[in-house]
């Protein structure tokens, strides 16, 4: 099923890493994390910080995926959240590129971009607190809005 999953979400992954590629040129350096199907690359040198995911690669400004983060609903203060793991929460929109595939870009950016009100993020940021939950569709085991 993984293997699918990937052939799937392959023409992000090729984004991905002709991106990381060009960021390897100015210092970035990347390696396979299986715990998240994904090559990551980190010391990606652009963008505000953070990480951003195309298919199976994860373009990461920083040293360590393994860092805490707060989630985006906690960051626009529409709630206190305990701080989640950003690997925990790109692993969710991996996931999400494996199961829409080429549908995966316009829908995120149809529901928002990246923003606390995006349906992606919020199940994201789910999955990162419970484990459960990356799907954008799925509704949150407390009945609140996901």
């Amino acid at each position: 099923m993984n293997a699918l999953g990937i052939l799937w979400a392959s023409p992000n992954t090729l984004l991905g890493l002709i991106a990381g590629g060009v960021g390897m040129c100015f210092g970035a350096h990347c390696h396979w994390r299986p715990q998240d199907l994904a090559l990551v690359f980190h010391r990606w040198p652009w963008g505000p910080g953070g990480a951003l995911t195309l298919g199976n690669v994860i373009l990461h400004t920083g040293d360590s995926l393994d860092q805490h983060c707060v989630t985006y609903a906690h960051r626009a203060g529409h709630c206190v959240d305990d701080p989640i793991l950003l690997a925990d929460h790109e692993r969710a929109h991996v996931y999400q590129y494996m199961a829409l595939g080429v549908l995966f870009l316009p829908l995120y950016l149809l529901s928002g971009g990246v923003s606390v009100r995006n349906r992606f993020e919020r199940a994201a940021d789910r999955y990162a607190m419970t484990g459960s939950g990356w799907w954008p569709w799925s509704r949150p085991a407390d009945g609140r809005r996901g």
